[in-house]
């Protein structure tokens, strides 16, 4: 299993708008790509800012690839998220999945 780890950050003031678009709309997509095996989203309030902490698993790097394209380490963005987000981390990460208690 493969997980792909990314973080966003957007201003406070954004911050609802963006995890509701992820949970209503990114996530939910995701479900219908072949090898996708869910995800999480961790969010970080700041005074100024908020951090979005964004791990998706899927089964194999081919499954990342079906999501993500053959430049799979690029992050993927819904065009809403462009104008919420106000910083990106420019690639995304892929870990091997070696143990899970869930």
């Amino acid at each position: 299993m493969i997980a792909r780890h990314w973080r966003g950050w957007t201003e406070a003031k954004n911050a609802n708008a963006y995890e509701a678009l992820l949970k209503e709309k990114v996530l939910p997509s995701l479900k219908n790509i072949e090898g996708y095996r869910g995800g999480y989203v961790f969010r970080s309030d700041g005074p100024l800012e908020a951090e979005f902490v964004v791990v998706n698993l899927f089964d194999s790097l081919e499954a990342v690839k079906r999501f993500a394209g053959p430049d799979y380490t690029v992050p993927v963005f819904e065009p809403e998220a462009r104008t919420l987000l106000s910083k990106v981390e420019p690639i995304a990460i892929h870990y091997e999945v070696r143990a899970s208690t869930v």
